[in-house]
């Protein structure tokens, strides 16, 4: 395979750190790559020196001729005043390939308002600064994704996806042909997406061809063979360290030769291991628990004529570990918000008791002083770090003791010569797990946890996941992270079309495996009655091979092909119909619907064909 881009000699400091150090990097065409590493060593910023974002302080960055790049940045900005659709179309068009593969601006439109659409933005019309910052990321990976390129660069591609968006994208990537380098935490993403893992420590890259479960495999090694030549070079340094305190006789060139090998040994650098946060330090938290927990009765909500939860009821149990499922949109923030007391809501009761007291892990963490600035979810850039910390408390009980600010820091990986730096100096992953902390420092017994993943690396990830195993109080979360819920979830409400919960016992994993996809036109219970309604349903199927048709099954066989040819025509016209209603967002959004039924129908018409033609094999052998 060719080689499409070489860095070599990458020497990167950032805030008097040293980010990267003398690293080289390639990839070849067709490569699909992730990047990993703790917050704060340097993925983005290698990612952004690939990009041309960001310049090197020293090195080469070569690209192959003619190669074309598309990046999607962690925070990805647009001009304010444009719509929608004007800001991901300039954005797309920045891509000098963008115009000339897709002939005229009427075609792009087409295709972007065709993915917007699937990515939960309709109303293309808005302007651009309406948008949550969630929904401005989905509006980026748009424009990055229809501007044709050899080469993707995404940071944090999963984040404020939901799960159909996510293995949408997932599959998107499996197959797509050209090069991706890419940063997420998103654990089964990074399996199922990358062929590569290159890992950031302490300035240095290591390489592992191979997913994210075989890079976890590899790494253990790697680290386990340092380890053991480390232990044989402190034996060797030992007996040369005895022979040099009984007096090296430094005449003879056999006695010179000994010196410098123990000074070689002497000088040698241990392995490197990447600090991680030890939360089994940080000990037990969390204050004591009544028997009244959180008591939710006939709880109502609305924005304008929209329902958003209707009835829903529900009392948390001690030790709860529960999860809120539903798409973008459906409501799970706002149930996170009423909770909190930080919304109000229409009917219904909530009871909390005496004893209760709820941490929020806030989905975004807001740096304008406009939006309450005495919430735990605001974070002064001008800031000391340590200072953020006090805000809450200067200690904190917990099984060892009473813990300073100070040490809590340094557990979480903030040592005290970082301290006193400015909040605007920490990368958007530090950010995240500083605003965990002071969650933490509120010594809650009830942790409410919108998104946690978002920005946060794999490594502090699993951290946080031993932690939430021995956390002696409730849990709750909204995570569109499949692993992080199979991980931590027993128990989810799944928020329906009719914007009523409906509970499940279980992990995401279980769930999707019964329902298989989350709630759209079908609830819960419609699914589960349906599925075993009709004889020629999918799970009938795999059935022994039959030797003739049933009455019903004869009368399938003669209509199936024509019904097939039909489904293909109409799906024809409808792609046609949206280039022509490109700017009728309206239509566009009924036609889109129109060819999800359709293709949905179209596959199911083209398997129960297979199986039909089956049986008339057997028949005509007979």
């Amino acid at each position: 395979m060719a080689s499409i881009i070489n860095a070599e000699k990458i020497n990167k400091t950032f805030t008097g750190r040293t980010l990267l150090e003398d690293v080289d990097f390639s990839m070849q065409e067709g490569e699909h790559v992730g990047i990993v590493g703790i917050n704060g060593t340097g993925k983005s910023t290698l990612l952004r020196i690939i990009a041309g974002e960001v310049e090197a302080d020293s090195g080469n960055v070569i690209y192959r001729n003619g190669m074309v790049m598309s990046y999607l940045p962690q925070s990805p900005e647009f001009e304010g005043t444009k719509t929608v659709l004007e800001a991901v179309r300039d954005m797309a068009l920045s891509n000098e390939n963008t115009k000339a593969f897709h002939g005229n601006t009427s075609d792009l439109d087409a295709k972007i308002s065709n993915l917007l659409n699937r990515f939960g933005i309709e109303d293309m019309n808005q302007q651009i600064s309406n948008l949550s910052g969630g929904q401005r990321k989905r509006a980026a990976l748009v424009a990055v994704l229809v501007a044709p390129s050899d080469f993707l660069l995404l940071d944090e591609p999963t984040n404020h996806l939901d799960y159909d968006m996510v293995e949408w994208l997932e599959n998107y990537l499996q197959n797509y042909k050209g090069s991706i380098l890419l940063i997420t935490h998103d654990r089964y993403f990074l399996d199922s997406v990358t062929t590569r893992i290159v890992e950031v420590t302490h300035g240095k890259l290591y390489s592992y061809d191979t997913n994210y479960s075989g890079y976890l495999e590899l790494k253990a090694e790697r680290m386990q063979m340092e380890e053991s030549s480390e232990h044989t070079r402190q034996n060797i340094l030992r007996k040369e360290i005895a022979w040099m305190q009984r007096g090296a006789r430094a005449r003879s060139t056999k006695q010179k030769a000994h010196i410098q090998r123990y000074e070689a040994l002497r000088d040698q650098k241990a392995p490197e291991r990447d600090t991680t946060m030890d939360m089994k330090q940080i000990g037990s938290i969390g204050s004591r628990m009544g028997k009244s927990t959180i008591e939710i009765e006939n709880l109502c909500k609305a924005f304008d004529d929209r329902e958003i939860i209707r009835d829903f009821t529900y009392t948390f149990q001690h030790h709860d570990r529960v999860g809120f499922l539903g798409r973008n949109g459906c409501g799970k923030t706002t149930l996170m918000k009423i909770l909190t007391g930080r919304e109000n809501y229409d009917s219904g009761v909530i009871k909390i008791g005496q004893t209760i007291k709820i941490g929020y892990y806030a989905q975004e963490i807001s740096e304008e002083a406009s939006k309450n600035v005495g919430s735990i979810e605001y974070m002064d850039p001008n800031m000391k770090v340590i200072d953020y910390i006090r805000n809450t408390a200067e200690y904190i009980k917990t099984s060892e003791g009473l813990v300073s600010a100070s040490v809590m820091l340094d557990r979480f990986l903030f040592p005290p010569s970082e301290q006193y730096s400015l909040i605007e100096k920490l990368s958007g992953g530090e950010r995240r797990r500083l605003n965990l902390l002071r969650v933490l420092m509120e010594n809650p017994n009830v942790l409410i946890l919108d998104e946690p993943t978002n920005d946060l690396d794999t490594e502090t990830l699993a951290v946080l996941e031993d932690f939430l195993d021995s956390f002696d109080g409730i849990v709750i979360t909204v995570s569109h992270d499949r692993y992080f819920l199979d991980r931590i979830v027993t128990r989810m409400f799944v928020f329906q079309t009719d914007a009523t919960l409906v509970a499940f016992e279980g992990s995401y994993t279980d769930y999707m495996k019964k329902y298989g996809s989350i709630p759209g036109s079908v609830s819960l219970d419609k699914a589960a009655n349906t599925k075993n309604e009709d004889s020629d349903s999918k799970s009938t199927w795999t059935h022994e091979k039959k030797v003739k048709f049933t009455y019903k099954e004869q009368q399938e066989w003669d209509v199936i092909e024509q019904e097939i040819e039909n489904l293909e025509s109409r799906l024809e016209e409808i792609d046609d119909e949206m280039v022509k209603n490109s700017s009728d967002f309206g239509k566009l959004n009924d036609l889109q619907k129109e060819k999800e039924e359709k293709e949905n129908l179209l596959e199911e018409k083209m398997e129960r064909w297979e199986y039909l033609s089956e049986i008339y094999d057997q028949m005509q052998k007979r």
